[in-house]
């Protein structure tokens, strides 16, 4: 067992083979007293009270995606009978019950381990600033570990545990997974229930999970969301199974006026080395400015959402402000001094900044960005507890003000041997998209997972298919990935599921009139045409009446006949709507098409 990855694969072969929960029990408890940092938790769990979750277990349950996999919670997150301090010892409470989320993955098989250490009520991105002595960053301990989340992704890092839960309003889900070598994932807002937890800012935060590979991280999120009528924040978010990269993609990334790393050389080739893996696979990169970001970044601590800070523990400063952290204690003491007229001033100014992103991001079908500009040592914070930590959210601090989900996935190392990590930012809804861009990342890069030097293992063999809640949806035009109206499918919700093309019996047109051009699927007798390209994709069921509605004439959905002798719902065209259109089937193709049309235009001279 001492050298047993704790990847959910790695444990679920273990138990297959005859492991025991109570053996691998045994063996967190010896890691943790190895790795002897008294810093990673608050809390706890007696070994002997885990042995008798690991024995209510029972047998083997392979149905329970969790089934004896080892987790920790942040210690602004309650379990029930247990202490929750939000790393103020004066604060301390006790907890009736599991917050929401605890108790999804309990009864989803996984054992809780201990609560861990944080930045006193979730303020900061280093992790240093705490009562309780900070844990040490896991693969380089003059590094800080990153906060809020710090025990959280240290002890993921270190490998005791699976999976971890954190929070993340600024970044804290993020940078502390890049400082560790691990994975941070960051939900769409109110898609994992808020109920149970300390906030830090109600309306912006989310819980976040930490874990060794991205299909660890979204199978963890998998068993943990579900709407909560308790919450008032809680919010339907779909998390379906992966499915595969879409073959064409559009990401932004900062141009070069505006991406920003603080001088570190090494950090920027980093990243122009993962983002021209990217390119390599296919994607389209696009470079934007990122100034609107940023202005909205430095929102986060101005006006509204500090005051909202203060609503979480404007009694105990009242009482015992001398209990706050000095560096907590002078973040959200200032607001003192704003007013309600601030706050609306706030909502405002952010709106309009918000409108200046939109056409950014329509445009994209995600943002690719460094997870954070530089490293910071634990002396670089000594000498100045603010700056090197507001520098940390340079990219990480407008994503929840814009609501937007998140993942930040460890690449190869750094020239210099520290940790490589980018983060992906998609749309609200979109976690699942991003888990599957992730975890196809994360192959292209390899590396060992946090500080242990385990392997990264191979993914799980994807069976894409639709579930109960959606419908497959055939496309060969503009709708595909990459194209001009895929936005209709992903904005609804849509996910790839697999590239295909039609039997034989088929012809495709370009059809007269637009622009846009439009394409037109017509069947015919069986061998009277060409196998056309095309991909499948799940709308969920209730999208599917608005999506017909945008279908003009004379196109329309039908059954489609794949070159596998399968069928699937599809665009189709009315023979009578190809008059006068061009016969494009010797191509194969749409986007061979549009690639043949772009070609022959003339390119404008220069002025």
């Amino acid at each position: 067992m001492f050298d047993l990855p704790f990847t959910l694969s790695s444990l679920k072969t273990a138990y297959s083979g005859g492991a025991s929960p109570a053996d691998i029990v045994e063996e967190v408890y010896r890691r943790i007293e190895t790795i002897g940092d008294p810093g990673i938790f608050i809390y706890l769990l007696d070994k002997q009270e885990v042995l008798e979750q690991a024995a209510e277990l029972g047998a083997f349950n392979a149905t329970k995606p969790l089934w004896g996999i080892p987790f920790v919670i942040k210690d602004n997150i309650d379990a029930g009978g247990k202490p929750t301090t939000a790393a103020c010892p004066a604060y301390e409470y006790q907890a009736g019950e599991d917050a929401f989320v605890v108790r999804n993955l309990r009864q989803a098989g996984a054992l809780l381990i201990g609560k861990t250490n944080l930045d006193q009520f979730a303020t900061g991105l280093v992790g240093v600033r705490s009562p309780y002595q900070p844990p040490k960053n896991s693969v380089d301990p003059a590094i800080v570990p990153g906060g809020s989340s710090s025990g959280s992704a240290v002890a993921v890092g270190h490998g005791i545990v699976s999976f971890s839960l954190g929070t993340d309003t600024a970044g804290s889900g993020r940078v502390p997974a890049a400082l560790n070598n691990i994975v941070g994932l960051k939900p769409t807002l109110g898609a994992l229930s808020a109920s149970g937890v300390v906030p830090a800012c109600r309306t912006l935060d989310t819980i976040s999970i930490f874990a060794l590979t991205v299909e660890d991280a979204y199978t963890a999120y998998q068993a943990a969301a579900g709407y909560d009528e308790a919450d008032a924040y809680s919010r339907k978010i779909a998390a379906p199974d992966l499915s595969p990269v879409p073959p064409s993609l559009r990401i932004g990334i900062p141009d070069a006026g505006s991406i920003e790393f603080c001088g570190d050389a090494v950090q920027e080739q980093s990243f122009r080395d993962t983002v021209a893996l990217l390119r390599a696979e296919g994607a389209e990169i696009v470079e934007v400015d990122f100034t609107p970001f940023y202005d909205v970044a430095h929102m986060l601590y101005e006006g509204a959402w500090v005051a909202e800070r203060h609503t979480v523990i404007e009694e105990l400063m009242n009482e015992n402000l001398e209990a706050v952290h000095p560096v907590t204690r002078k973040i959200v003491g200032a607001a003192l001094d704003l007013s309600a007229t601030d706050a609306f001033r706030g909502f405002y100014r952010l709106k309009e900044l918000a409108r200046k992103t939109e056409p950014v991001l329509s445009e994209l079908d995600l943002l690719c960005v460094p997870t954070m500009p530089t490293f910071y040592s634990v002396a670089d914070l000594e000498a100045d507890p603010v700056g090197p930590n507001s520098r940390n959210g340079t990219y990480t601090n407008f994503v929840n003000l814009l609501d937007m989900c998140g993942l930040a996935v460890p690449v190869k190392p750094r020239s210099d041997g520290r940790p490589g990590n980018v983060t992906l930012l998609a749309s609200a809804g979109r976690d699942g998209f991003l888990a599957a861009v992730g975890s196809r990342l994360e192959q292209m890069a390899p590396h060992t997972l946090g500080a242990t030097g385990w392997a990264l293992p191979a993914p799980a063999d994807l069976q894409p298919a639709p579930d109960t809640s959606e419908i497959a949806i055939a496309v060969c035009g503009a709708h595909m990935s990459g194209m001009a109206l895929n936005g209709e499918l992903t904005g609804r919700g849509g996910r790839f599921l697999k590239s295909a093309e039609t039997s034989d019996a088929y012809s495709l047109f370009a059809l007269a009139g637009g622009p846009p051009k439009r394409p037109g699927l017509v069947r015919g007798p069986a061998g009277s045409g060409a196998a056309i390209e095309l991909e499948v994709w799940a709308l969920p069921a209730t999208e599917v009446g608005g999506f017909l509605a945008g279908i003009p004439a004379p196109l329309g959905l039908g059954t489609v006949d794949l070159s596998d002798s399968t069928s699937v719902t599809g665009f189709i065209c009315e023979a009578a709507g190809v008059e006068r259109a061009e016969n494009i089937s010797h191509l194969g193709s749409w986007r061979k098409f549009i690639a043949s049309v772009t070609a022959q235009q003339p390119v404008a001279a220069a002025e």
